[in-house]
C-alpha cells in the first residue's frame, strides 16, 4: 500500500498534523508515519512570473510595451524557498505516493498555495482536502474523518487564481503606466488604491471643513429640563444665531408649558454578536490600541501555537447548530476567572439559542472566532495574546446572555408656539452588560450626552401636565469636522466598500462586496504605510501628500471602493460557481487597457514629493549619498548609495534595492550603513535575535532557534517588480 502525502502550509502546522497522525520519523523536509508523510510549504513556494521573465522586451519600462496582457501567466518557484519546493515536489511525485491531502490553511489563499505547488510540480496524483477550523488534536482528527474530495474546492481555487491574476494585471500595467507618466515610482493596486481613496476622501473632508457656530436653548421646568427643537432646523436643535435663541428665551420667560407627549417604551438591546476577524480587529484597535496587523498576528498565534482560538481569518459571526454542545464544553473549560459569568450564559445548564449566534445559513467557509474546547492556560500567553484571548472569551459569554432591557422615556413640552424635548433612559435589566468586554476595562471617557437627554430619572408625567419655565440657558458651540480614520474605522469602511454604516444588518448585507477580505485587509493597510501613501499619527491613519496626489491622478474607476467591492463579490460568486472566471478576467483585461490609455493621455501636471525615477534604470534618489567601500551584491559591478529608506546600486541597469526596514516585520533588525557593510564583508552575522546572512544574492533573516525562515521572513533585495506594485518582494506573497 502506497503512502499519502499531506501538504501543510507551515512547518509548525505540519508538525501538529504529523503528531496527530503518528508521523514521528524525521525525513528530508517531512515527517514520516506508516500511512502518511507530512510535508509543508513555507507560505508561498510558487508565484506568478514577472513581466521581464515572460519576455526580455519588458525589462525596459515603456508605453510601447503596454498593456501587458499575456494569455497565460506562467508560474515560477520563489528562489528563497526553492529547496523546500524541491523536497515537496519529490515527495508528491514519488512512485510510492498514491495520493495527496491538501492541508494548507482552509481559505482562498491557502488553496492557492497548494494548487500552485501541485501545478508547478507537474503532479497528477489524486488529492483530497482537509478543512478544519481549529488546530486542536480533536479538530484535526475530526477533519481527517470528514475529509472531502479536492474537486469540491475547485471553485475556491478558481476564485484564488482569478484574484492572483487580476492583481498582477492591474498592478503591473497601472504601476508601469503611471510611473512612466509622472517619472516617479508609483505603486498602484486593484485593492490598495481604493483603500487609499477612503483615506484621501476623509483627509479632504477634514481640510475643507468650515466650522459653523450654533446655539442650543434649554428650558428648566423645575423637576426636568427640555431642549428647544424645530423641524425647520438641521439638526433640529441647532439655532444658527444667538439672537434667535435669545428671542425664543425671552418669549417663554416665566410662561407655563404643557406636556403634549409623554411616553415610556420598554426597549431591548440585544447582546453583541460573536467575532469575525474584522470586528475583532476593530474592537482590539478601539479597546486595546492594537493595529489590524497586530491583531491578526496575535490571533494567528493563539490559533496555531496555543490552539486556544478557532481559525481567525473568517468573515462569519455565526456558529452552526452542531457546535452547540462544543460551545457548552468550551465555556466550562474556560479559566477560573470567567466562572462567575458562565451561569448567566448557561441558564439551567443549557445554551440559549437564537439566530444572532446559531445560524447555519450564515456560516461561510468558517464559523465565528471562539475559544477552543481545549483548556487554556493564559499564564503561557504573551501579554498581547492574553488580552486578545480575554476579549474573545468574554464575547463568547456575552453573546449568549440576555438582552439589556431599559425604559426609554420621551417628553415634549409646548410653551406657546415653541417645543422642548426631553429624553431619559432607565435600565431595568443589565443583561449582557454584566460581562465587561475586558478584564480590566479602562475608565470610560465622559461621553457628551445629547442636550435633550437627562441623567436623572424623569418625573412621572402625563399629557396635559403643566410646568412653569423657571429659567433658560443658551449654550454656544461650533460644528466639528469628521474624525480622522483609525484602523477600526478604516476596516469598517473597507468591509462595506467605503460606505460608513452603523447598522449591523446593513453591514451584514454588504459582506462579500467589501474591499479585500478579512485575511488581507491588515496587509493592505500596512502596504499603504510602507509605500508612503499613508502614515500613522498616534492612533489615527492619514493619507500623505503623495497619497492624495496619486488619487488625484488615477481615474475614478480605479479608486472607486464600490467597483473593487463588486470585484470582490464577483470572486465570491466564482467560488460558488455563480460566475464564469473567464468573464471576470475579461473585465480585468479591459480595465488594464483603460488604465494604460488613461495614463498615456493624461494632461494632469503633478510633481510628486518623492524620489525621482530614471526611465529604464530603476530608481534613483535626490537625497542619496554614496556608501564608501560597498559593492553591489546583485551585479557585483556598481557601488551602493544610501537614501532615507533604502540602499541601491549605482550601476546603470541594475535594480538592486535593499530596504532598511525589510527585516523588521520578521523580527529582524533595521538595516544601517554599518550593518550592511559588515554583512557584505562577513556574509553571516549572529545577533541576539537570530542569524543574518547572504545567500544566493539575497539577504535572509533566520530567527533564533529556527531551522528555516518562517513564513513572513522577507527577502531584502530583489529586482523591482516590473509593475512597481511591490518595491520589494517577500517570501510570503500573501
Amino acid at each position: 500500500m502506497g503512502k499519502i502525502v499531506v501538504v501543510a502550509e507551515k512547518p509548525s502546522v505540519g508538525r501538529d498534523i504529523a503528531r496527530v497522525l503518528g508521523c514521528r520519523t524525521g525525513g528530508d523536509g517531512c515527517l514520516i508515519g506508516e500511512q502518511y508523510i507530512v510535508t509543508w510549504a513555507v507560505g508561498h513556494l510558487v508565484t506568478l512570473v514577472e513581466p521581464d521573465e515572460l519576455d526580455e522586451k519588458f525589462k525596459k519600462w515603456s508605453f510601447a510595451t503596454l498593456p501587458i496582457l499575456p494569455e497565460t501567466i506562467p508560474l515560477k518557484v520563489i528562489p528563497a524557498t526553492r529547496s523546500q519546493f524541491t523536497k515537496v515536489k519529490k515527495l508528491i511525485n514519488d512512485k510510492e505516493t498514491d495520493s495527496l491531502i491538501c492541508a494548507t490553511d482552509a481559505g482562498r489563499e491557502g488553496e492557492l498555495i497548494f494548487r500552485y505547488i501541485y501545478e508547478k510540480a507537474g503532479c497528477k496524483k489524486p488529492f483530497q482536502r482537509l478543512w478544519i477550523s481549529s488546530m486542536t488534536d480533536e479538530a484535526i482528527r475530526e477533519g481527517f474523518q470528514t475529509i472531502r474530495p479536492g474537486a469540491d474546492y475547485d471553485g475556491l481555487y478558481e476564485s484564488a487564481r482569478c484574484r492572483s491574476k487580476a492583481d498582477w494585471l492591474v498592478g503591473m500595467n497601472a504601476s508601469r503606466a503611471f510611473t512612466l507618466k509622472y517619472d516617479t515610482l508609483l505603486s498602484i493596486g486593484r485593492v490598495q488604491t481604493p483603500t487609499l481613496a477612503i483615506l484621501v476622501k476623509r483627509r479632504k473632508e477634514i481640510e475643507n471643513f468650515k466650522p459653523e457656530g450654533f446655539c442650543t436653548l434649554t428650558a428648566d421646568f423645575g423637576d426636568y429640563k427640555g431642549v428647544y427643537f424645530s423641524e425647520t432646523l438641521d439638526p433640529d436643535t441647532h439655532l444658527k444665531q444667538r439672537a434667535d435663541a435669545e428671542k425664543i428665551a425671552a418669549a417663554i420667560k416665566d410662561r407655563t408649558g404643557s406636556v403634549t407627549q409623554a411616553e415610556t417604551v420598554r426597549k431591548h438591546e440585544p447582546p453583541p454578536q460573536l467575532y469575525d476577524l474584522t470586528s475583532l480587529q476593530r474592537d482590539a484597535n478601539r479597546m486595546l490600541g492594537f493595529t489590524a496587523d497586530k491583531t491578526l498576528k496575535t490571533a494567528q498565534s493563539l490559533y496555531e501555537k496555543h490552539k486556544a482560538l478557532t481559525y481567525p481569518r473568517t468573515d462569519s459571526r455565526y456558529l452552526p447548530p452542531d457546535m452547540i454542545p462544543r460551545v457548552v464544553q468550551t465555556m466550562k473549560q474556560l479559566p477560573e476567572s470567567y466562572r462567575k459569568y458562565i451561569d448567566g450564559a448557561l441558564p439551567g445548564g443549557k445554551l440559549p439559542v437564537t439566530r444572532r449566534t446559531i445560524d447555519q445559513t450564515k456560516v461561510t467557509d468558517h464559523h465565528a472566532i471562539i475559544p477552543t474546547a481545549r483548556k487554556a492556560d493564559p499564564s503561557k500567553f504573551s501579554e498581547d495574546e492574553r488580552k486578545l484571548f480575554d476579549m474573545v472569551a468574554r464575547r463568547l459569554i456575552a453573546a449568549f446572555y440576555p438582552a439589556c432591557d431599559y425604559d426609554a422615556t420621551k417628553i415634549i413640552t409646548q410653551v406657546g408656539e415653541h417645543s422642548f424635548r426631553t429624553t431619559g433612559k432607565v435600565i431595568v435589566n443589565n443583561g449582557w452588560h454584566d460581562v465587561p468586554p475586558l478584564e480590566n476595562p479602562p475608565k470610560p471617557k465622559k461621553k457628551t450626552k445629547p442636550d435633550d437627554e437627562s441623567d436623572n430619572p424623569l418625573p412621572p408625567l402625563k399629557e396635559g401636565d403643566e410646568r412653569q419655565v423657571k429659567a433658560t440657558a443658551i449654550k454656544e458651540d461650533v460644528t466639528k469636522p469628521p474624525a480622522p480614520h483609525t484602523d477600526a474605522s478604516l476596516l469598517a469602511a473597507m468591509e462595506t466598500a467605503g460606505k460608513e454604516l452603523d447598522d449591523e444588518e446593513l453591514v451584514r448585507q454588504m459582506k462579500g462586496s467589501g474591499i479585500g477580505t478579512p485575511a488581507t485587509r491588515a496587509a493592505i493597510i500596512e502596504r499603504l504605510l510602507h509605500v508612503g501613501y499613508a502614515q500613522r499619527r498616534g492612533k489615527t491613519l492619514q493619507a500623505t501628500d503623495k497619497g492624495v496626489m496619486l488619487i488625484d491622478v488615477v481615474p475614478d474607476k480605479l479608486s472607486s471602493p464600490e467597483l473593487t467591492g463588486r470585484w470582490e463579490l464577483a470572486l465570491h460568486d466564482i467560488t460558488d460557481g455563480k460566475q464564469d472566471p473567464e468573464r471576470f478576467m475579461e473585465g480585468i483585461a479591459r480595465m488594464s487597457r483603460f488604465l494604460v490609455d488613461y495614463a498615456r493621455e493624461s494632461t494632469a501636471a503633478v510633481a510628486f514629493p518623492q524620489e525621482q525615477r530614471q526611465r529604464g534604470k530603476g530608481s534613483t534618489r535626490n537625497s542619496a549619498k554614496p556608501l564608501p567601500g560597498a559593492v553591489c551584491p546583485l551585479c557585483g559591478k556598481g557601488g551602493l548609495r544610501e537614501s532615507p529608506r533604502a540602499f541601491s546600486c549605482t550601476e546603470n541597469g541594475c535594480n538592486c534595492t535593499i530596504w532598511k526596514d525589510c527585516l523588521v516585520n520578521g523580527g529582524g533588525p533595521e538595516l544601517t550603513d554599518k550593518l550592511v557593510l559588515l554583512l557584505l564583508e562577513k556574509k553571516e552575522l549572529h545577533g541576539s535575535t537570530g542569524l543574518l546572512m547572504i545567500r544566493e544574492g539575497r539577504i535572509l533573516f533566520y530567527p533564533k532557534g529556527s531551522e528555516v525562515p518562517s513564513v513572513n521572513r522577507p527577502i531584502t533585495w530583489e529586482r523591482k517588480t516590473s509593475g512597481g506594485t511591490t518595491a520589494r518582494r517577500r517570501t510570503n506573497m500573501r
